[in-house]
């Protein structure tokens, strides 16, 4: 089956069904030297096994641009709407946002709009977009996403339509007014006690307990925590140096956010017994990983939460426990420990409102006991430290003066 258009055309062919793309573009003849359209030999884009009609109709795009063909009906101008969105995501709106992306964060948030946009909108020319085409998918995506899945693809295509106008590939952004809909998917916001931490430190095996134990009192990301080398202990000082990160099988010279890699304060008992584990640890030497894997390498993230993490869960009979849960229970407990910038200190966020809007939770009790705490004040007796001055029946100087004489004090009254 063809799948034709102004732009060319893909088929699949072939026993493994490839994507072949065909398209005509404009020469001129070197006799007569006019003007005429060729046929183009077809496009070999890839097999339809691994790549969408929308993934192969953007790779013909391209294609087609790389030959000096314009997107567009009748060799109409780039700058128009009749470009298709997947085109357009992929030739000038990633290339830009790649600029300000590590290598990972480009790999995750392309998958993400891929998954998300790409996918169901890519074939519409971005003329063709309104309103409701976009309110519809946001409708759908929070159907089946998370709240923050929701938010951050509302924010995507309206910087991506902007962009489309900043470029003249439109002249309004029908992206504008698309709302984030009411009832979204509740992100998970699952916490623990200081008790079933404590539980949980108490059944694991001295190597694992000091691992977590340093992961729960600093508030470490994973990748951070396996990336850890001897050398970077600083024992006199008690300070552990953060300079690189460990993720998906590789080490990254670069964390999360700018305020990712630093030194941070490990307590003296905690310190000692890093010191403890550093004596009986397969391998000190100064560029071994601190809790290494088997083969002496740094050990996976995900390997560790199924066979360390899951497992405690499920022995103590804890809701959930991941590095996210005690990140987020962490910030949650701090938070009656020292003020919100000790917090973000603490979790090394850039932003306040990281910390008190995505990780920090309410704690019923403590919700209770400041209840308590406020009823206490309303029925005290007395007024010491109130700061309010106690009501007198002192008159005022100015006074309403009767008619019946200066003696007679009428309309005074006692606040």
């Amino acid at each position: 089956m063809k799948y034709s258009n102004q732009r060319g055309y893909l088929t699949p062919r072939g026993k493994k069904k490839k994507w072949y793309g065909y398209f005509r573009k404009q020469v001129i003849d070197p006799i007569t030297k006019e003007k005429k359209l060729v046929r183009v030999p077809p496009v070999i884009l890839g097999l339809k096994s691994k790549m969408t009609k929308s993934q192969a109709r953007a790779a013909l795009d391209l294609e087609m641009a790389r030959q000096g063909v314009r997107p567009g009906p009748n060799g109409r101008i780039m700058q128009d709407g009749s470009v298709s969105f997947v085109w357009f995501v992929t030739n000038r709106y990633l290339p830009i946002k790649k600029a300000d992306w590590s290598e990972e964060t480009a790999k995750n948030k392309s998958f993400l709009i891929q998954q998300n946009l790409v996918d169901d909108l890519g074939e519409i020319p971005l003329n063709n977009f309104d309103k409701f085409t976009l309110q519809t998918q946001i409708n759908k995506i929070a159907e089946a996403r998370p709240k923050d899945t929701v938010l951050q693809m509302r924010a995507y295509l309206r910087d991506m339509f902007s962009e489309a106008v900043d470029q003249d590939f439109l002249a309004k952004d029908p992206s504008i007014k698309v709302k984030v809909p009411a009832n979204l998917r509740a992100t998970d916001t699952t916490t623990l006690s200081w008790d079933q931490l404590r539980a949980a430190l108490e059944d694991m095996e001295p190597n694992d307990r000091v691992c977590l134990e340093l992961d729960m009192t600093n508030a470490l990301r994973p990748s951070e925590l396996f990336a850890l080398r001897w050398c970077r202990w600083d024992v006199a000082n008690s300070k552990m140096n953060i300079v690189e990160t460990a993720y998906k099988g590789k080490i990254r010279l670069w964390g999360k956010t700018k305020m990712s890699l630093s030194a941070v304060h490990v307590p003296d008992e905690l310190a000692a017994d890093i010191e403890k584990w550093r004596q009986r640890c397969p391998d000190s030497a100064p560029e071994s990983f601190i809790f290494p894997n088997k083969d002496g390498g740094f050990q996976d993230t995900d390997n560790y939460r199924k066979r360390v993490l899951h497992t405690l869960a499920v022995r103590l009979g804890l809701p959930k426990l991941t590095f996210q849960v005690i990140r987020r229970t962490i910030a949650t407990l701090a938070q009656h420990l020292g003020s919100v910038k000790d917090v973000q200190g603490l979790l090394r966020h850039m932003r306040a409102p990281t910390t008190t809007d995505k990780y920090m939770q309410v704690i019923p009790e403590g919700v209770a006991s400041t209840l308590n705490s406020i009823n206490d004040q309303l029925r005290s007796k007395g007024n010491s430290g109130t700061g309010h001055k106690t009501a007198t029946n002192k008159p005022n100087k100015k006074q309403h003066i009767s008619p019946a004489g200066r003696g007679s004090k009428i309309g005074t009254q006692t606040i």
